[in-house]
């Protein structure tokens, strides 16, 4: 973090939080709200004289609680900048009537309580997203009696404890008495891999970490009993077996089954009772401390961050990759990349070794000056256009600009635009193509299609990034649907035009499944809210002409969801076989009817 700081060609906001994001790759405008430091960074050397005259006194949370910290304070050891903050909401200084102590102790001069919020304008070419972790709070475990029992301490508060740079500075004591513990138990997968609560993915740093300290305690504590409460052990990185195997010859007892209870005895000792799953017996262990392992949760300013960028999140609630394999720092919004626990639970190698390749892929995009755009873009045809302005309401990009005065053509923003055909599908004077997913290209996949047997067959207009890359993970997966699912893939939900689901029912198709990104996950921001409106407008529009409104359905299907993209076709070969020949043949009829009669008004 110093080398940051130091580096001339490194900006670093501190105390900032990204508010808004504008703009494409190359061109991102980014919006960020500076909180007001109070101090100046500039001229404050850390002195501490400040930190001493404050009489307001708080938990630290560097320290997860375990010591103070007083309202004006260093964040953390070696925090860059090297300077004090205030926190203002705990500081009586803002009135300095009431105190103002820290201002008369600070001899530069540096606290500057008029100091207010300020909104920076950066222009990037590339983003990195690395928000981060939260960790698992297990109060909702109540079986395990944190925040009951003052003994029962989360891995996070006991790293803190046994740190060298720690409230204790390093001795090991309990929080009630004072005195160094002589047994200590370790619950593994507290807030991981359940179904119940927490989260069912595992955390990856926990049975290490969990090792780790073992190690260290054994180092410097040999008599210490420790017993390791776990499913199984997960030690799978670079010479982590071996660690495995030092722990459990150092002594460490690993027993492998998860406490039910835990109640406290009358010396605020713990009693643990467990059932050990190798011998088949209910056992009852008594400690002194009680760790628990916990997991990993995404930051709470993911959900934030995905909808400023229109990214993807995986039913866990992490960042999803453009490919798992292929593209695994890339997200699906070009020039938009992950690092860290941002796009699932990671060591600090892996964390490392993914900000490595975030950055490489960043440079390997900008270093040239300028960015070759995909030619699944959107085209105007002059001619067509009566500069109604609906292309430029519905673009996601804002790369559509119209002069609805002037009766200007619409002009398209090439590099802005990302190919999600929304404004070719809204435009009602065919005056918008795009570029490899016309009109004309997608009829003719219908017709193919629907050639031959066409009650027999489930049309299904999938979008590319969730509900087609669902399709591709159920098969991967060997998952079952129907043979008669035929699929014909857009870039979008947004690009389905109603003329193709009314020209698919005019060649036979007995249902027609419109299918995308869920709402809130579109990679194309919020295009397939058009995609929801467009189709309910026509279930509408089928149930004034007598044709049954279920044989037209939207689904929103995620990349991640095989098991729900095969449920979904199999309910739609129910659907299927509920419409009769008859039913198929007096729709055709009627379409044909209508149509001749919108040719003859014409």
């Amino acid at each position: 973090m110093t080398d940051v700081g130091r580096h001339p060609k490194i900006k670093l906001h501190t105390m900032s939080e990204v508010i808004a994001v504008e703009g494409y790759v190359g061109n991102f405008n980014v919006s960020i709200l500076k909180r007001a430091r109070y101090v100046d960074e500039k001229d404050c050397t850390a002195c501490g004289d400040c930190a001493k005259a404050c009489p307001v006194v708080r938990p630290d949370e560097f320290n997860v609680g375990l010591s103070t910290r007083k309202a004006i304070f260093t964040p953390f050891p070696q925090s860059v900048p090297s300077a004090y903050v205030v926190n203002i909401n705990e500081c009586l200084g803002h009135n300095p009537s009431v105190c103002a102590k820290c201002m008369d102790a600070c001899e530069k001069g540096c606290i500057n309580f008029h100091m207010s919020d300020e909104e920076i304008k950066e222009r990037v070419g590339s983003i990195v997203v690395a928000t981060g972790l939260e960790p698992y709070d297990p109060t909702e475990l109540d079986e395990y009696g944190y925040t009951r029992f003052e003994n029962v301490l989360t891995s996070l508060e006991f790293e803190r404890l046994i740190n060298a740079g720690g409230p204790t500075k390093g001795e090991l004591i309990r929080s009630t008495d004072r005195r160094r513990p002589k047994s200590i138990g370790f619950i593994q997968c507290v807030g991981s891999r359940s179904v119940r609560k927490g989260g069912n993915y595992c955390s990856n740093v926990c049975c290490m970490n969990t090792i780790k300290s073992t190690l260290v305690l054994k180092e410097h504590y040999p008599d210490v009993n420790i017993k390791v409460f776990y499913i199984d052990i997960r030690a799978f990185g670079k010479g982590f077996e071996d660690l495995y195997m030092r722990s459990r010859r150092s002594g460490v007892n690993y027993l492998r089954g998860l406490p039910g209870t835990v109640e406290e005895l009358p010396d605020r000792s713990l009693r643990v009772a467990v059932e050990n799953t190798a011998s088949g017996v209910l056992e009852f262990h008594d400690l002194d401390m009680l760790v628990l392992a916990i997991g990993i949760k995404p930051a709470k300013s993911a959900q934030k961050i995905r909808e400023m960028l229109g990214l993807q999140l995986t039913p866990d609630g992490f960042f999803l990759e453009a490919h798992p394999k292929l593209q695994p720092v890339d997200a699906a919004t070009r020039g938009v990349f992950y690092a860290g626990c941002a796009e699932g639970p990671k060591d600090i190698k892996e964390s490392v070794t993914q900000a490595s390749a975030a950055a490489a892929r960043s440079i390997r995009l900008m270093h040239k000056g300028e960015i070759i755009t995909e030619p699944i873009t959107s085209v105007v045809i002059p001619g067509q256009c009566k500069s109604c302005g609906i292309c430029a309401e519905v673009c996601p990009y804002n790369a559509i600009t119209v002069d609805v005065k002037k009766k200007m053509p619409a002009l398209i923003n090439s590099a802005a635009c990302a190919g999600c055909g929304t404004c070719a599908a809204e435009c009602t004077f065919d005056a918008i193509i795009m570029n490899h997913f016309t009109d004309d290209q997608i009829i003719c996949q219908i017709d193919t299609l629907l050639e031959d047997k066409a009650q027999e067959k489930v049309l299904v207009f999938a979008c590319n990034w969730c509900s087609y890359a669902g399709a591709d993970y159920a098969g991967v997966s060997r998952l079952q649907y129907p043979a008669s699912v035929n699929i014909i893939r857009t870039m979008c939900s947004g690009r389905v035009d109603k003329k193709f689901i009314w020209h698919a029912f005019l060649k036979g198709a007995p249902v027609v499944l419109v299918s995308g990104c869920h709402i809130g996950d579109c990679h194309y921001i919020d295009a397939n809210h058009w995609t929801q409106k467009r189709v309910q407008k026509l279930q509408k529009r089928m149930e004034k002409l007598g044709i049954k409104p279920d044989r037209l359905q939207l689904e929103w299907i995620s990349a991640a969801e095989g098991v729900r993209f095969a449920g979904v076709m199999n309910k739609m070969e129910k659907i299927r076989q509920e419409v009769s020949s008859q039913e198929i043949a007096d729709t055709i009829k009627l379409l044909n009817r209508r149509k001749k009669q919108a040719l003859s008004s014409d």
